[in-house]
């Protein structure tokens, strides 16, 4: 039996979860510790710059920063820095 070609097909495919910023940051982070780079001078580099070889490829950390915005990383860690100022 021929099926109704009137009719549409439903196709779903699974998206990976998105990892959050933070958890992109934590990863690049230690990433970058483990190497022995200075992390923090090596994020402001790529936030800077948008060189993604400011940031490793060990444990996959450039691959990951490369997956979020830099406005969005920055956003992060400034509704961070504005959380901790506060709650002292």
């Amino acid at each position: 039996m021929m099926q109704n070609v009137r009719n549409t097909q439903f196709f779903k495919v699974e998206k990976e979860p998105e990892m959050q910023v933070k958890d992109v940051l934590a990863t690049v982070y230690g990433a970058l510790t483990e190497k022995g780079y200075n992390p923090v001078n090596q994020i402001v580099g790529y936030i800077m710059s948008g060189d993604p070889t400011y940031i490793t490829s060990h444990n996959n950390a450039r691959s990951l920063i490369m997956k979020v915005e830099r406005d969005e990383i920055v956003e992060e860690v400034l509704k961070e820095y504005i959380k901790e100022s506060l709650s002292k």
